[in-house]
């Protein structure tokens, strides 16, 4: 039997970033905390990337993840854009970095692809996959589930990589 891992799911978001922790034994999840960090209460951009790493550094202070699941940036048509989602990202990173806590990206096609089995999946149907695959039945904010979609990748993605590891000889 496999043992559980603590997992940290990060929707990166400069404005609002989802968050997600759940715990996966490789056949299981189970639903820990989730929600959304709003960071728009800053005045100013600096204040902003401050909210996003000082809440981040409290979710795994108070969970203890094991790992962390965060959504790599795609460029954008607007630049600006881009730049202020890494800028979220690199908040949340760091904030798991003075934890020691190891990072794993995915891009949004292949969340949508572990979750919903489609790359091009809608954010309902990754939402409804969530839900189902969690037996989750409250309401989900949009950036909660995709969090959440974003830990459950990790944890169906890490178990296929480590059954590949123990069956190479």
């Amino acid at each position: 039997m496999r043992s559980w891992v603590r997992i940290l799911g990060i929707d990166p978001g400069f404005r609002t970033t989802g968050y997600a922790i759940i715990e996966s034994n490789g056949q299981e999840s189970r639903h820990i905390a989730s929600g959304a960090i709003k960071a728009v209460k800053a005045d100013t951009p600096a204040g902003r990337l401050k909210i996003i790493f000082d809440e981040v550094a409290s979710l795994a202070a108070i969970h203890e993840p094991q790992e962390l699941s965060i959504e790599r940036v795609f460029v954008h048509r607007n630049p600006d854009s881009a730049l202020k989602l890494g800028q979220a990202r690199a908040a949340a990173i760091c904030a798991c970095q003075t934890f020691d806590i190891p990072v794993f990206e995915y891009a949004a096609r292949e969340v949508k692809q572990a979750i919903a089995g489609k790359g091009s999946a809608g954010k309902d149907q990754v939402e409804h996959m969530v839900k189902i695959l969690l037996c989750y039945s409250e309401k989900l904010q949009s950036d909660e589930a995709d969090a959440l979609g974003i830990a459950l990748c990790h944890a169906h993605t890490r178990t296929v990589s480590q059954q590949y590891s123990e069956a190479m000889p």
